[in-house]
Parts: structure tokens; sequence; C-alpha cells
């Protein structure tokens, strides 16, 4: 292989990405792992103070990222995000990470319809729906890729968290179903299924000694994920290095999944 076809698969000069609340977390990671290999970046927070604190803070560091205020949970604010996105890369998408999800830790009797409704809302019907929009964005280049963000629980048993569980298995799903019907529009699509990672929910919710212990015990490697570890995954499937793989949902997870409960 060539320098030039070396180089040519592993940076993303050129290519435009919508990353969904990548003020936070892992959310942020991605939009710094897509900025710094080159790629224009746009997302999206619901606080506008958090948003302009990280727009102000690429800046800078060099990184093209521009952004908007916008509840992805709201079909209209998902149709005004498209619209924004569409006009700034001038009607083309490569890359796509839906990354929008939330959790309420429960037992399964203590959850209310409220509670479902707002799971499927947040975690699924966004994803499903920004995808939709995204559509024509992401079949005008001759190459885009759709990046899920997903969870173990998804894949894996994990206790008091059962409605957000199958809405990550329905994300996971999701991936599939769109791989079959996409691939012809020159559409990747794959899931990032990260395992406990150092974020201010996840963070929070390891304050319970006890899951922390279940998660460190179960995982082969002994240690809880960092964001910039589930970001590399995430921007790797945008690569067109990665040109051959779709449809696949990749656990990033310390070997959790593969040690099993």
């Amino acid at each position: 292989m060539t320098q030039a076809n070396m180089s040519s698969r592993w940076p993303l000069q050129g290519m435009t990405a919508l990353v969904t609340r990548g003020t936070r977390g892992i959310g942020y990671a991605i939009v710094e792992e897509l900025a710094q290999l080159g790629a224009s970046v746009h997302t999206c927070s619901r606080t506008e103070s958090e948003l302009k604190e990280c727009l102000q803070q690429w800046t800078a560091k060099g990184f093209q990222a521009t952004g908007s205020v916008c509840d992805i949970v709201s079909p209209a604010q998902r149709q005004d995000i498209i619209t924004k996105v569409s006009s700034i890369f001038h009607g083309k998408l490569n890359i796509l990470v839906n990354n929008v999800g939330t959790n309420i830790r429960k037992q399964t009797l203590e959850y209310t319809a409220e509670d479902f409704s707002f799971f499927i809302s947040t975690n699924l019907e966004s994803a499903y729906h920004l995808s939709q929009l995204a559509h024509p964005l992401l079949k005008a280049p001759e190459a885009a890729s759709i990046v899920f963000l997903s969870f173990i629980a998804g894949v894996s048993a994990l206790r008091d968290i059962s409605i957000y569980g199958a809405t990550k298995g329905e994300i996971n799903q999701l991936t599939r179903n769109l791989v079959c019907e996409w691939a012809k529009d020159n559409i990747r699509t794959n899931c990032a299924t990260p395992g406990a990672t150092k974020t201010s929910r996840a963070n929070q919710a390891l304050k319970d000694k006890k899951l922390l212990e279940d998660f460190i015990t179960r995982t082969p490697l002994q240690m809880i994920g960092e964001p910039s570890e589930v970001s590399s995954m995430a921007a790797f499937l945008g690569l067109p290095a990665a040109s051959y793989i779709t449809g696949q949902i990749i656990c990033v997870d310390g070997g959790f999944r593969a040690f099993g409960l």
C-alpha cells in the first residue's frame, strides 16, 4: 500500500460530523476525537452556557467545531438541527453520532408508564427519528457512517435498569436493520457499546460501592473505562479505514461482556 493510500485511510480531513449531546462525557470526547482527526464537527446541548464554554475550549485548541442549543428529545428541535447542519455543511454529512441517552435506576415493579415513555422517547425515538432526518445528508457524499452509542445493558442483563437495557437492545437491533436498508446508499451503520465509563452520571451511580465492586470484579481488565477509550472506537468507525465494517455491535467494556455474569 502506498503512503498516499495510507494517509487517505486514517484522517478525517474535509469530512463533516454531527454528534448529539457532545458537551459532556463520552459525547465531549467524541467531538474532540473527530476534530483532532480533522473533521468539522457540529454538536448540541440543552444548556446554552455549557455549549458556549465547550465551543470556546475547542476554538482555543484550533478545532473546527460549531454547536446548537437543542433538546434532541423534541421532534421539532431535531428537525431544526438537521436544517442547520445542512446549511453549515452544504447538504452533506459524513458522520452521524447518536449519543443522547439517559437512565434512572429502579427495580422493574417501581417503573411507571411515564418512566417507560420517557426512556423510549429519549433513548430510542430521538436516535431513530434523527437518523431518518439525516438520511438525505448522509446519502449525499460518496460514503457516510452512522455510529450509535449503546451500553452493555443492551447485551447483558444488569440489575435495576430493565427499561434502559431494553432501549439499548433496541438500538442494537436498529443498527442491524439500517445496515440492510441503507447499505445501497453507501451508509454504514455500527454501534459502540461501552461498559462502565467515567462520566458524571456513571460516577454518581458508582458511588454505590457494591455496584462498583461488581463491575470491577466482572471486568477482566479490572478497571472502569475512560470516555476517550470509547471515543476512539466511535471515531474509528467513521474513518475510511473502516469502510468494510458495518452492522457491528462493538463492546468497549474491558472484557465485561466476555466474562459474563
